[in-house]
């Protein structure tokens, strides 16, 4: 256990996370960095912030019945401290009377009693995990939205071990920079700093290490690895794209695929990178930058394409709800909505097919998300192909053998969960 200072950083993330839409990954690195907290007390914050975040659909369901109105309703400030010290009581081995009281003396005076007495009555009356097969129990079991279970069970038949899955936290993935080092020598630079070090089965450049700062870690500033979950490079893997090629890579933020493309088509080859927002495609251009590769960067919106063609190779890896990686954004597990499906896919079509009349004939394209629904995976595809009689299905090499429709999945293949499609443009044909 450790000091106030930890709970406090915790207590600010949730809240972010919770009532303002800040994305866990950047918002906690970010604080921890400006209060300088001793490691111990770090790693405890984390623990309180991601762990709140990742349990916080049970956590609600356990504080309903103790109120006497919905806890939406309830004061924001109050909520994130009923959920702080919710998780401690359920999930962490923090005594009860020690979690009641570090988080009230966290209160301000209005809300101290009602935080005070709504926890009390937790430790005292404790929970009960729920029984049953429904999308509901699993959810409330693994953290998962409701609707999000229930696409896995349509694709999957048993939705919990995937749920579950996609709920534990994940090792950090580095992606090795070829153009670098090989991926022996960042593996011995890794090993001799006392780093444990695991090789990734999907991806032959990954390797896998304890979460932590990256930017600590050997070979960080000589730009020698990416951070990137292996499903990421797959998707890379897939497009194949090789030496003296063009490849349009249409929604490039934060810049890892670029960095991952910009080296494979090496020597001679041409990359073009581009976004539709200047904050994202600023970082596309460091981690180019820092990974010592050549691309160019762009802004545009990719429904509307402000470069010409043709492209050999065109990757669309499009905006998403991201539930594949809630592994380390935990708060994907429950903030994205079954209702904003229908916008999202009809934007990921429109990418697709504008991306589409940039690709040469017999050109490949590879259309990616780090999700799972079938309204942003298989109907956008249909919709593609509508719309592209000039594109074909194309198969692709994947872990269960050749589809031009793959989906991977953390209980299956130790990655994201993530679904790559292939389509190639008929020689010939003109969109």
């Amino acid at each position: 256990m450790s000091g106030p200072g930890a709970r406090a950083i915790a207590l600010d993330v949730i809240r972010r996370v919770t009532e303002e839409g800040a994305y866990s990954n950047l918002a906690l690195p970010r604080t921890l960095a400006r209060a300088g907290l001793p490691e111990r007390d770090a790693a405890f914050a984390s623990e309180l912030a991601y762990g709140t975040l990742r349990r916080l659909v049970p956590i609600d369901h356990a504080l309903g019945p103790l109120l006497d109105r919905p806890l939406d309703t309830a004061p924001k400030a109050a909520r994130a401290l009923l959920r702080l010290g919710a998780y401690q009581i359920v999930y962490t081995r923090v005594p009860a009377h020690a979690a009641v009281a570090e988080t009230v003396a966290l209160a301000g005076p209005r809300h101290r009693g009602f935080v005070n007495a709504v926890l009390r009555r937790l430790a005292v009356e404790g929970t009960r995990e729920p029984r049953g097969p429904s999308d509901r129990a699993v959810s409330l079991r693994t953290g998962l939205a409701a609707w999000a279970v229930h696409e896995l069970r349509e694709l999957l038949g048993d939705a919990e071990e995937a749920a579950r899955a996609l709920a534990e936290p994940a090792r950090l993935t580095l992606r090795t920079n070829t153009c670098r080092v090989s991926v022996e020598e960042l593996e011995r630079a890794l090993a001799t700093e006392g780093v444990d070090v695991e090789r990734g089965a999907l991806h032959a450049g990954s390797l896998s290490v304890a979460a932590g700062d990256p930017s600590r870690l050997p070979g960080f500033g000589q730009g020698w690895f990416a951070v990137q979950d292996q499903a990421s490079s797959f998707v890379v893997d897939a497009l194949d794209p090789r030496p003296g090629e063009r490849v349009l890579d249409a929604c490039a933020g934060p810049g890892g695929k670029a960095g991952h493309v910009a080296c494979r088509v090496r020597p001679g080859g041409v990359l073009v990178a581009a976004d539709a927002s200047p904050a994202r495609a600023g970082l596309v251009r460091r981690t180019l930058r820092r990974l010592g590769v050549d691309g160019h960067v762009l802004v545009q919106d990719a429904r509307r394409p402000a470069v010409a063609g043709p492209f050999d190779r065109v990757l669309v890896d499009a905006p998403c709800t991201g539930i594949g990686s809630a592994r380390r954004r935990p708060e994907l597990l429950w903030r994205p909505r079954r209702e904003e499906l229908g916008e999202l896919s009809r934007l990921q079509a429109a990418i697709a097919i504008a991306a589409a009349g940039l690709l040469r004939p017999g050109g490949r394209l590879v259309y990616s998300v780090c999700t799972f629904p079938r309204a942003e995976t298989d109907e956008v595809c249909e919709a593609i192909l509508q719309a592209r009689p000039d594109l074909q299905p194309e198969e692709l090499p994947g872990p269960e053998g050749r589809s031009s429709r793959v989906r991977l999945w953390p209980h299956r293949h130790g990655c994201d969960a993530m679904f790559v499609a292939g389509f190639r443009r008929a020689p010939g044909r003109r969109g």
